[in-house]
């Protein structure tokens, strides 16, 4: 497979910065083919756009939440959006952990039965079913679960979701 990335123009986005990122690990660590002239140019230019990139914004005081911001509390099993408590299901809840506890990982329907509802034995479509509901309980705003057409479901890059196993 051969990637190639315009490096030259426009922001840096952070789905870009997370793939540079990550093919830089597979060249470091030997399993992808990289010459090292061009592993050096690439990281200059990365570094260099990154040292301009515009700053981030200031912190919140502590203890707030970024608005939108999903969190789950294993303890008691409840989900707050916003502070708000949620009411889920027992699936939707598993389901919504599950996506979670693997950010950047497609599942696909079958495997999502398998992991979720501890067998594949039900129809692959019950596994939209539940995202959907899961969607419309938490707001069309909040972008929780990307669907990656053909293949299945994996948790939104922009998700802004905390898992609290304190409580």
């Amino acid at each position: 497979m051969t990637i190639t990335l315009d490096l030259g123009a426009g922001a840096l986005t952070p789905g870009l910065a997370r793939l540079v990122d990550v093919l830089d690990e597979l060249a470091a660590s030997g399993e992808g083919l990289l010459r090292p002239e061009e592993h050096q140019a690439a990281r200059a230019v990365l570094d260099l756009r990154r040292a301009t990139a515009p700053p981030e914004p200031p912190a919140l005081p502590a203890g707030a939440e970024e608005p939108g911001t999903v969190r789950i509390l294993t303890g008691t099993r409840r989900i707050r959006h916003d502070g708000v408590e949620v009411t889920l299901t027992r699936i939707e809840y598993d389901l919504l952990l599950f996506l979670a506890e693997h950010p950047r990982r497609v599942f696909t329907r079958r495997q999502l039965l398998a992991n979720v509802w501890g067998y594949e034995h039900a129809v692959a479509r019950t596994a939209d079913v539940h995202v959907r509901r899961l969607r419309a309980k938490l707001g069309v705003d909040t972008p929780l679960v990307t669907t990656v057409y053909g293949i299945g479901y994996r948790l939104a890059d922009e998700a802004r979701i905390v898992v609290d196993r304190e409580r």
